[in-house]
């Protein structure tokens, strides 16, 4: 399949081995894409990501941007033009949600990173895609990811809980405002995957709930899933190409579950 050939499609927090980012660039790779690796740091690992990318036929560039400053995010979308000629497709992806503790343990100064990085970031890198995609005229696609904890609250995670329901309401505001120029502006709601960060939480979790391992912490969330798993990045990553697609052109403003059927509203 190639019907993103000559498409560029930029994913924030995609620097990670087996991260989402990384899920979503190799999708959009194997359908014709050009890419744009990007996270806090381009170090090794986030070259490597860039490299099997390639590897895959898409031409790739890798550039740095802390989504929390906005001057970067400016940069990110201007570097990729300079790249490739236009920016097509933005997902907000970066974000952090490791900082777990009870809510009257939180610490003010991680309640603002988490903000700065998950809802502040898609915002700053929203406006600056959005520029970039009306004055190229064609429209575009801008997908956040935000989470099942954009649904439903969560214990011991209340910045990360409260980010991602703000990144649902960051795209319904977005949408009506970008519709006239062609963009189309929807989240998608993944429930819990085992990226980096969500190993992280499988620890935590685990120990507060009770389990004897994270095997059996996870085990139990499979056993309520209707689909007998947790999430994949290729799941998420599905939703985005089809949120991208053509076939999704009249569908804006939309948070889409994609949670096995964990998540129903």
């Amino acid at each position: 399949m190639s019907r993103f050939a000559g498409k560029t499609i930029v994913v924030t927090g995609s620097g990670k081995e087996k991260g989402l980012g990384q899920g979503i660039l190799r999708r959009f790779a194997d359908e014709g894409a050009n890419c744009v690796v990007s996270d806090l740091l381009i170090d090794a690992e986030a070259e490597g990501v860039a490299e099997e990318l390639r590897a895959r036929g898409a031409k790739v560039t890798a550039v740095a941007c802390d989504v929390s400053d906005p001057g970067q995010c400016q940069a990110l979308v201007d570097q990729a033009v300079a790249a490739f000629g236009t920016v097509d497709i933005f997902v907000n992806n970066a974000g952090i949600g490791f900082m777990m503790k009870p809510l009257l343990e939180v610490d003010p100064k991680d309640w603002a990173t988490v903000i700065a990085v998950n809802l502040s970031g898609a915002f700053y890198c929203t406006q600056a895609a959005a520029k970039a995609m009306i004055a190229g005229g064609k429209g575009g696609r801008i997908i956040n990811i935000a989470s099942q904890a954009a649904k439903t609250g969560f214990p011991h995670l209340p910045a990360y809980v409260s980010s991602k329901h703000g990144m649902v309401g960051l795209t319904r505001a977005s949408a009506l405002e970008l519709g006239a120029h062609g963009i189309t502006v929807n989240a998608v709601c993944p429930n819990h995957v085992t990226t980096g960060l969500g190993g992280q939480q499988n620890e935590y979790f685990s120990k507060l709930l009770g389990f004897d391992s994270v095997e059996a912490y996870l085990a139990n969330m499979s056993a309520k899933n209707p689909m007998g798993r947790p999430g994949l990045p290729s799941d998420t990553a599905a939703a985005c190409a089809w949120l991208a697609s053509q076939d999704a052109f009249y569908v804006t403003g939309e948070a889409l579950n994609v949670s096995g059927g964990e998540e129903m509203h």
